[in-house]
């Protein structure tokens, strides 16, 4: 190892000088004439890089980190010939450059203990570059997170890289929550489990939509060629599945609180409601709304693994969904409380309103109203009859009655999911508001955006990133996801996944579950 080179004799001079420079410049003319704003973002500049020198520095002292004992792979080949290497890392500050012993043999790669000591990845940009691009993606454009990391950081990152570490940020999304629902105590909170979900359509390539809207895709053939005219659709989207579970105290209403809340009255402040605790929300466009429900019941499942919360489905009607709800609670061994939203019942009714009274008719709103509360009050079955009766009466033609035969058809064919006087006795939530924002927060206010068609990989990974976030997650999964990079890069290249401590630093071993 003699021709491995010593620690430099003083690898802090050029940050030290660095920083006599900036004090100069902050004693100067010059900087006196500037403004405070014009010091902040010179210093900034100037300061990242009298940081990038402090961290080469440092890196150089660090050594290149030589073997404490033998170097044998993962193959069962010792590598027993150390040879310097160098390679460049791109961090916040900038790019540095890392001297490390590579210990080789004919015909295998090398292994760099020293790699292992700082849980370098084998590309050039570093975790932390890595962490803020993750971040950064979830909230915006790729273009602009490449703008605003060229304006904050040192480090210079493409578009496509940006992209590509996107998706590596996102990989280890199923294992971090399969780890946490696995290895978590459930959490002491309110008794009423929510499970929900909804679908949210999102621009795709071609190539990565669905084989089924591909192929109307490939049938439909537009009336006009240069816009599509009234009922004709694009064929474009994929539908992501949305899920959220929570959990939240009991809150017992009447129906005429219930509709106070719909039209509050000015000066007038509604009662306070509990809040959603420990909120999870998410969404998939690979998986299938089958597996995005299942997971979600295994979510519920962590949080109440023995039975003693009130599991409560909330949904828009979707059938589909129906039908694998029922099944995923037959084979839990739940009860099923599924609550059909209230507010896609009172659409309805306002529908059927308008084939008995004009728009602007005093007597639009009191009809409304009588319906809505007997709907509340657990009488969805007798409305219906009701207003088959009224337009039957009235003599209304088969077209003048549509909204009303409409609603009536949906109340009697969900009416299972309708019974809310049981409902707001128990204290249960009636409304999808929860859900419907997740569709808007995770999926529409990033993903629809003008002129963008997303990729299936790219779009997943935003997704996922995007989720950690909103369920105030992302800290702790980018702690998960730094230590299985560790465990992909550097355990698994060493025999027995024992990496080889660095020389006088044994007590930098990582222990690996």
């Amino acid at each position: 190892m003699s021709a491995l080179p010593a620690v430099p004799v003083a690898p802090f001079a050029a940050a030290r000088a660095t920083f006599g420079a900036l004090e100069a410049f902050l004693g100067s003319p010059e900087a006196g004439s500037m403004t405070h704003s014009e010091l902040e973002r010179t210093l900034e500049q100037r300061g990242r890089e009298l940081l990038r020198q402090l961290l080469q520095a440092h890196l150089d002292v660090r050594g290149p980190g030589e073997a404490a004992g033998p170097v044998t792979g993962a193959d069962g080949v010792a590598r027993a010939q150390p040879r310097l290497h160098a390679r460049g890392l791109e961090t916040v500050f900038g790019e540095v450059q890392v001297e490390r012993v590579g210990y080789g043999a004919a015909g295998v790669a090398s292994l760099h203990p020293l790699d292992a000591d700082l849980n370098l990845p084998p590309e050039l940009y570093s975790l932390e570059v890595r962490r803020r691009v993750a971040d950064e993606a979830a909230k915006s454009s790729f273009d602009e997170v490449v703008r605003l990391l060229g304006g904050t950081t040192g480090a210079q990152v493409g578009k496509r890289q940006v992209e590509e570490l996107v998706g590596h940020a996102a990989q280890d999304f199923e294992a971090f929550y399969r780890e946490r629902v696995e290895g978590r105590p459930p959490e002491a909170t309110g008794p009423i489990l929510v499970l929900t979900a909804d679908g949210k359509g999102v621009v795709m390539r071609h190539a990565d939509l669905r084989e089924a809207t591909r192929k109307e895709a490939a049938r439909a053939r537009p009336k006009m060629r240069h816009r599509r005219s009234r009922g004709e659709k694009r064929h474009a989207k994929r539908m992501a599945t949305v899920a959220a579970v929570y959990t939240i105290a009991p809150y017992v209403r009447t129906p005429e609180a219930v509709l106070g809340c719909l039209a509050p009255q000015h000066g007038r402040e509604p009662p306070a409601r509990p809040r959603p605790e420990c909120k999870r929300v998410w969404a998939s466009l690979a998986e299938e709304p089958d597996a995005v429900l299942r997971e979600a019941f295994r979510e519920a499942r962590r949080r109440d693994p023995d039975g003693q919360k009130r599991w409560v489905a909330l949904v828009d009607g979707n059938e589909t969904q129906l039908d694998i709800l029922h099944r995923l609670f037959r084979q839990e061994g739940y009860r099923a409380w599924i609550v059909l939203d209230f507010l896609h019942v009172a659409e309805r009714v306002w529908k059927a309103s308008r084939d008995f009274h004009a728009e602007a008719s005093p007597d639009l709103e009191p009809w409304v109203t009588v319906r809505l509360l007997n709907i509340l009050r657990g009488r969805a079955s007798h409305v219906a009859a009701g207003m088959r009766r009224s337009a039957t009466r009235q003599g209304l033609a088969a077209e003048a009655r549509a909204g009303v035969d409409g609603c009536a058809n949906y109340l009697l064919k969900y009416a299972p999911y309708l019974r809310y006087d049981r409902y707001l006795a128990e204290g249960l939530p009636i409304g999808t508001g929860v859900i419907e924002g997740a569709c808007r927060h995770l999926v529409k206010d990033r993903m629809d955006r003008t002129g963008a068609r997303w990729s299936l990989a790219g779009a997943e990974a935003v997704l996922r990133l995007r989720a950690l976030r909103s369920s105030g997650d992302f800290d702790a999964y980018w702690r998960f996801h730094e230590a299985q990079e560790y465990r992909r890069h550097h355990v698994a290249q060493y025999a027995d996944g024992q990496v080889v401590p660095i020389r006088g630093r044994q007590r930098h071993l990582r222990r690996v579950k």
